[in-house]
């Protein structure tokens, strides 16, 4: 919901400068907490972090339905910023979860599952706004119905957190469990925490964090909070999700099936996703040569057929490109180990560099950067990121070692080894 919210542009609202500072206020939050979240989960485990996290996406969409009527930054900055906590708290939580509790030999599956499921979130986001707002051509920013709707959601999502297992009872088809969960303490978490920032799996991953969601500003705001009608932004998004969602699922199967060896699939998946988009980002230029100077005063709607094809395929793909690039990096860092403890740190870490990437975007667009600029940095930074990725899956994905902690009835922690799949499944 989160995700459909932002992608109209600037929080739904006309002047895209509220939502430019609230969003630097959450992703400078959310890049220290990011880091701190995996050892909030340790501490916590995932239940009380997700709820913790989850709870503070509907004040952040109550602040611009405040905002449509008092015109003041004061709650959206500060909505912001307690969701950049939060975020923290659910994402560590969640990555540790979606990294873990799979088989390893399933992981890529058991994370496009979940980009799937996360994205149908954004699919039906997109259909609020559309919704709520077709008849209002003229309309700058949304209806407080649209926030409403939002807010709803959001709530929903929070309770459901209760539903959610701890790793400890999580067993898997082959008898095995998720991991064997000792809660950690606070110096333990502080010490792991510093040692990440001179890992070098960490830092080979540092440039593909930094590059995964600096590239949303300029999509959301330039490309589709600038050049279509406000219906239409939102018919986009439930497109720009739901290519994620096909994304998502074609790299997943790959890099679960496409190859006996482990090390082979991530490195062919690197390949294909620097493939692809560098292809986009080619057509993402050449759409951004048509208004250079960021003015686009004839926006595009969905009726206009020809006219509407070509930028709405560039967003759609661009939501494709983002779908395999982030399901990529989570497949690779859930290949980098098994406890869940371990991954929770290097998910935080990955979510926290992520963040901090994403919190000078918002500040970039603020300052008013040309699009061309944003566009040339954006295609940079995923450029550079490959090599080092690949370097990474050479050096630290094993093809042999798909040994998984399990826990036997007496409670005696044992080893079980599952050979890499020869074959097809």
């Amino acid at each position: 919901m989160f995700n459909a919210l932002s992608g109209l542009g600037g929080g739904g609202q006309f002047d895209h400068t509220t939502a430019d500072n609230a969003n630097t206020a959450l992703y400078a939050c959310f890049a220290v907490f990011g880091v701190l979240g995996g050892a909030a989960h340790n501490l916590l485990g995932p239940r009380l972090t997700l709820l913790l996290g989850s709870l503070t996406y509907p004040l952040y969409a109550a602040s611009f339905l405040y905002y449509n009527h008092h015109k003041s930054q004061t709650f959206p900055i500060t909505a912001g910023a307690l969701l950049g906590a939060g975020a923290g708290l659910l994402w560590a939580a969640q990555g540790a979860i979606m990294t873990s509790y799979p088989p390893p030999n399933r992981r890529g599956s058991y994370i496009s599952l979940f980009w799937c499921l996360f994205n149908l979130g954004g699919v039906l986001g997109g259909l609020l706004p559309f919704s709520f707002n077709y008849s209002r051509t003229d309309a700058g920013s949304v209806n407080d119905a649209t926030y409403g709707a939002f807010i709803g959601f959001m709530l929903l999502g929070a309770a459901l957190t209760f539903l959610v297992l701890p790793p400890a009872k999580i067993v898997r088809d082959d008898g095995t469990r998720a991991t064997r969960v000792t809660y950690s303490s606070v110096s333990t978490e502080g010490w792991e925490i510093l040692k990440l920032f001179t890992n070098w799996k960490m830092l080979l991953i540092l440039p593909a964090a930094w590059a995964s969601n600096f590239f949303y500003t300029y999509q959301f705001n330039n490309v589709n909070g600038l050049l279509f009608t406000l219906r239409t932004k939102g018919l986009n998004n439930v497109f720009y999700w739901g290519a994620q969602m096909i994304g998502s699922a074609g790299i997943g199967y790959f890099l679960d099936f496409g190859f006996a060896s482990r090390r082979k699939r991530g490195l062919m998946g690197v390949a294909a996703v620097a493939l692809l988009g560098t292809a986009i980002w080619a057509g993402g230029l050449a759409n951004q040569l048509r208004y250079l100077d960021g003015e686009f005063p004839d926006k595009i709607d969905f009726k206009e057929g020809r006219r509407y094809a070509g930028p709405f395929l560039l967003y759609f793909s661009y939501g494709l490109m983002d779908a395999i690039f982030q399901s990529l990096i989570y497949w690779i860092i859930g290949a980098l180990a098994n406890d869940s403890q371990i991954l929770s740190r290097y998910v935080g870490f990955y979510k926290g560099v992520q963040s901090a990437g994403a919190a000078v975007a918002w500040q970039v667009d603020t300052h008013k950067t040309s699009l061309l600029s944003q566009l040339i940095v954006n295609w940079g930074l995923c450029t550079v990121s490959y090599p080092l990725l690949a370097v990474l899956v050479l050096l630290a994905v094993k093809d042999e070692d798909y040994s998984v902690s399990n826990v036997d009835d007496g409670g005696k922690e044992k080893e079980t080894k599952m050979a890499a799949p020869s074959s097809f499944h």
